[in-house]
């Protein structure tokens, strides 16, 4: 009996090996991809059905034959569709293996249709188990689980066999043959192909992983660099790190015209600032689509040479902001070497960061003309109103003491020299302010006793930059629309804290006046004027900050970067 039992575990031994050959086989296709991310959606769902109803039907087609029965390994394929789809794709791969093993009729075919059909069931309770237990997917994939589940599943045959089948004298010497060896053998092979799946999924895992961080690291390499637009010195870069990070033979970068660009093997022949001459090339551009020839049926032909070492060749066009094409990206293999699939997306998701690269190039020059055109604005803003009221004052003032008048004609001097000169983006706030004394000393004279003026600001605050004509609209605006209407005397507050960590410099009045606009007009363009040049130059934690309490105070409030902008 011992050596009945060693032969017939040596012959389903046998049988799990052809199952897992062919497990194998199909792991190097997309037909295994659904085992091992375990999707719920229906294809995937009706992949696992398929395949292991496929390994049910072929358990029985390699099945020995004992006693008008079967000797098989049916069960691998019923509890592992349980186990990976749940109770019910396990019961509806264990119902499609028992029936199929049914027709083949025998005088356990209904005990052995019933007992396939709760083996898949069994491999689904497990399945939901494990998933009420650890709410983790890789439990699933172990062994010791898929052993044991089909243990207790060919267990539960025997003994259905035994309560079902007839004559029971039967059922009971084809049991004591064949329980042992079923038992272990689909037990053990259950636990190879679990062990199989589970290797195939975590190489998965550990390539999607290598494939994310090169991915990553290419394009925290790539930032920044085409900040200026599409530039052969930019290109060149780009062509470095592309060829260090992707590892492939050859990277070139071509505008519409010529080569930009080009690091690797054949740097011999190939060298930037050749004009165009792949017809990979031209066609890419032409018809705005990634060309590939993969070496095999389409080689890559160089056409400087006869002897390039360069077999295939990736070209993936750059699009710009109109979507249409600016240049391409060239990825090359060597003729020993196959273009790996993850250097073909590699390649096409470089393109698609650079174009977003030009675009956001391109947006951020038309910042910057925005932000020029601001600025303008500004410096037109404030010289009209500003140049009437200070002729008025020293017109005022001329006639009864020539003495200020020439101080007030040096203020005013001084002033629209600072105005005039102040083309950068930024300035000092010490330059600020010297701005706004400048200003300060012609109003004082027109308001004489009506304003006061007081400054408290910090030195550490006097290097910080913001952005040019900053202070002097909002001074002018605490003036003309707050201290100015009021019948007693006006004080205006240049002062400087930190809050929260953050430094602030503070223009507060006493008049408490301020009204929110509906919209913005001329009268409220210089406070919208630099409110919105603080939110592009830094940020909208930025923004203008303005508190108001009716007739006791207005406060201004500009948060500022702890160091100097560049």
């Amino acid at each position: 009996m011992i050596l009945s039992d060693f032969s017939l575990l040596l012959s389903l031994a046998q049988q799990m090996s052809v199952f897992l050959v062919i497990a194998y086989l199909l792991s190097k296709t997309p037909a295994f991809l659904p085992l091992t991310n375990l999707s719920p959606r229906l294809p995937n769902t009706l992949t696992i059905y398929c395949l292991f109803s496929g390994f049910c039907i072929l358990g029985s087609y390699f099945g020995l034959a004992i006693d008008d029965a079967i000797a098989n390994t049916r069960a691998v394929g019923a509890v592992l569709g349980g186990l990976f789809g749940g109770p019910i794709l396990g019961l509806l791969v264990g119902f499609t293996g028992g029936m199929h093993r049914y027709f083949m009729g025998g005088f356990t075919d209904v005990a052995c249709a019933v007992s396939t059909t709760l083996e898949g069931l069994v491999g689904g309770l497990f399945h939901l188990w494990i998933r009420h237990r650890s709410h983790h997917n890789e439990h699933l994939f172990s062994p010791t689980i898929a052993f044991v589940a089909t243990l207790i599943a060919e267990t539960l045959q025997m003994l259905l066999i035994l309560a079902i089948a007839k004559p029971f004298d039967q059922a009971l010497a084809l049991v004591e043959v064949i329980a042992l060896p079923m038992v272990l053998a689909n037990s053990i092979g259950a636990a190879l192909f679990m062990m199989m799946i589970r290797d195939r999924r975590r190489l998965y895992d550990k390539f999607s992983s290598h494939s994310s961080a090169k991915a990553l690291n290419l394009a925290q390499r790539m930032v920044g660099i085409f900040h200026q637009g599409f530039k052969q010195q930019d290109a060149v870069r780009i062509a470095n790190i592309i060829h260090e990070e992707t590892g492939v033979s050859a990277v070139a970068i071509t505008d519409t015209q010529q080569v930009l660009a080009y690091t690797g093997l054949g740097s011999d022949h190939h060298s930037a600032g050749r004009p165009i001459s792949s017809k990979q090339t031209y066609q890419a551009i032409k018809e705005n689509r990634v060309v590939f020839a993969d070496g095999v049926e389409e080689p890559y032909q160089c056409s400087s040479s006869d002897k390039c070492p360069l077999g295939s060749s990736l070209v993936v066009p750059i699009r710009g902001s109109d979507k249409e094409v600016i240049g391409t990206v060239k990825l090359y293999e060597s003729k020993r070497r196959l273009f790996l699939h993850i250097n073909r997306a590699l390649g096409e998701g470089i393109a698609k960061v650079i174009a977003e690269q030009l675009r956001d190039s391109h947006v951020h020059q038309q910042q910057q003309l925005l932000t020029e055109a601001e600025l303008k604005l500004a410096r037109a803003q404030i010289n009209p109103h500003f140049l009437f009221n200070a002729l008025n004052t020293i017109s005022a003032v001329v006639k009864r003491d020539a003495s200020s008048a020439r101080e007030l004609i040096a203020d005013l001097a001084l002033f629209l020299r600072i105005n005039l000169k102040r083309n950068q983006q930024t300035s000092l706030v010490s330059v600020e302010l010297e701005h706004v004394n400048a200003y300060l000393h012609i109003e004082q004279v027109r308001f004489a006793d009506r304003l006061v003026v007081k400054q408290a600001i910090d030195e550490s605050f006097l290097q910080l930059e913001l952005p040019t004509f900053t202070l002097q609209p909002l001074v002018e605006n605490a003036i003309k629309h707050g201290t100015a209407h009021l019948l007693e005397t006006g004080e205006i507050t240049i002062y400087s804290r930190i809050k929260n960590g953050i430094k602030q410099l503070v223009v507060e009045d006493n008049a408490g006046l301020y009204q929110k606009p509906e919209q913005v007009t001329s009268e409220g363009l210089g406070m919208h004027i630099v409110d919105t040049r603080l939110r592009n130059a830094f940020g909208e934690p930025y923004a203008l900050q303005i508190e108001c309490q009716l007739h006791q105070y207005t406060r201004v409030v500009i948060s500022l970067p702890q160091e100097p902008n560049p």
